[in-house]
């Protein structure tokens, strides 16, 4: 295909194209002739990968390089779904800083509670995962309000997460390809994110009606 149909097909601007063959995150097509080049099923793959990372995820273009780096490197599912989900650093540089900066610090409260609550459910991930950081931070932050929720209280919404967790790795099964793989793994772990957030904050209005409200007009708001 041309790069004017590439651009169509992935919804990015030929400028931003061609901005990307020159900083190295997609390769060049076939030349043909003068100026000329034909791009594959596989150009439309990546193009479209970093368009997602740089529009969703919110990537700086230099990053996404590195990921993309580290893709074709590892050649691993596993490492490839962690480093989408910023669970695995994409660059021996990455995980030495990462390290770096933890190396020597005693850990917040919230943080030594969300490793109890990882070794609760038995969960195998590693341990400079942002998500642990995360999460003790949201567990600091109930502690200072004198709530009265804890990484205790969070194991059933762990237990049903985990259950979420399996339906997501199931959408990676019979596929092939380490870029399908890459851009599999952002859909389940990217795109699929605020679907799951709307359909909690359905369900969230659908229980506080019946639990609160006794009766509701259809259609009609909380």
């Amino acid at each position: 295909m041309k790069i004017s149909e590439l651009s169509r097909r992935s919804g990015v601007s030929i400028p931003t194209i061609k901005y990307y063959l020159r900083d190295g995150l997609l390769p060049h097509g076939q030349v043909t002739a003068t100026n000329q080049a034909d791009y594959s099923e596989e150009h439309l793959r990546r193009l479209r990968l970093i368009r997602t990372l740089v529009e969703v995820r919110r990537l700086p273009v230099s990053a996404v390089k590195e990921i993309l780096g580290a893709i074709t490197e590892e050649g691993d599912l596993h490492q490839i779904f962690g480093i989408v989900l910023d669970a695995r650093p994409a660059t021996r540089h990455q995980k030495q800083a990462r390290q770096e900066q933890t190396a020597g610090q005693d850990e917040a409260p919230g943080v030594a509670d969300a490793r109890k609550l990882i070794t609760e459910m038995g969960w195998e991930v590693s341990s400079s995962t942002t998500a642990i950081q995360t999460l003790g931070a949201v567990l600091d932050a109930l502690s200072a309000m004198d709530s009265d929720i804890n990484w205790q209280s969070l194991l059933p919404y762990a237990q049903l997460t985990d259950r979420i967790s399996e339906l997501d790795v199931q959408q990676m099964n019979g596929v092939s390809g380490l870029l399908e793989l890459a851009e599999r793994a952002v859909l389940v772990s990217v795109l699929l994110e605020p679907a799951l957030l709307a359909l909690r904050r359905l369900a969230q209005e659908d229980k506080s009606a019946r639990l609160f409200s006794g009766s509701r007009d259809e259609g009609g708001d909380i």
